[in-house]
């Protein structure tokens, strides 16, 4: 396959996907991995891509964009690793706890698979699916139905009927951005919908949104900066961010991307 063919593969598999990772397309393709990142380079310069670390995702930031699971899951992962990691130790043994969908509450469910007696509610096809590979029997997990968005949540009528019924100890909410003015949002109406609901059949809410999310603004908004009880970011989160939250939410904790340490200030 010539250069330009392989590029325009990539291309394509970017648009359909909204996200391509640099591995993968070094199995899919038969080519090195110094060949792949050259053709990232490639598209990138000519402004068909957006480079992230370990791959790549498609272009655009309207407030009704709403990127694929896959091109979500190459974005800030170190970021996302330490938010996980900080929000699992606010989760007891033997409670319940709502996963809404997203790349950052899928990371978190890794670090959540190990906690005993564990009840988890989730809208998210992904979150589901870490806790049914791991196969613990002393843990519920419960998959709402719904109609499956292109980051894989479940959403719509049948899952606001399905969380309405229930109640939950805490609620671990991914966000697409997070403004003063806008509050938490998503490019999604109806996921929007479905995250209210999740909101109201929980006694706490949890924020979980890195810092690339501050200033970006989604269609809808989930619910106003003042509604989350916890938010958990990370140390890259701007100074102006950090002063917002620390006047509305309940609780800010920042975790060190590094591993060396969790920086916490709370409220």
């Amino acid at each position: 396959m010539l250069a330009q063919q392989r590029q325009q593969a990539i291309l394509e598999r970017v648009r359909r996907t909204g996200g391509v990772r640099v591995a993968q397309l070094v199995r899919d393709l038969g080519v090195s991995d110094m060949t792949i990142r050259r053709d990232l380079e490639v598209l990138a310069e000519r402004g068909l891509i957006v480079k992230v670390h370990g791959g790549a995702t498609a272009t655009g930031t309207g407030s009704t964009e709403e990127p694929g699971f896959a091109a979500k899951s190459v974005r800030q992962q170190a970021e996302k690793e330490a938010i996980a990691r900080r929000a699992a130790m606010l989760v007891r043994p033997g409670s319940s706890v709502a996963l809404s969908a997203g790349t950052t509450t899928w990371t978190l469910a890794h670090h959540l698979v190990d906690v005993p007696e564990l009840t988890v509610i989730t809208n998210s096809v992904q979150v589901a699916d870490v806790f049914h590979r791991a196969g613990r029997p002393d843990q519920t997990v419960v998959l709402v139905g719904g109609v499956r968005t292109p980051s894989d949540a479940l959403v719509g009528p049948v899952a606001v009927a399905a969380v309405r019924s229930l109640n939950v100890d805490t609620l671990m909410l991914g966000v697409h951005g997070m403004s003063v003015r806008a509050g938490y949002t998503t490019p999604n109406l109806l996921e929007a919908e479905t995250d209210r609901a999740l909101i109201t059949a929980a006694q706490q809410l949890v924020v979980l949104a890195d810092h690339t999310k501050w200033g970006t603004i989604g269609i809808s908004t989930i619910a106003a900066l003042g509604e989350a009880d916890v938010v958990v970011s990370d140390a890259g989160l701007p100074e102006e961010a950090r002063a917002a939250l620390s006047e509305h939410a309940g609780e800010v904790l920042l975790a060190d991307p590094s591993g060396e340490s969790a920086l916490e200030t709370a409220l």
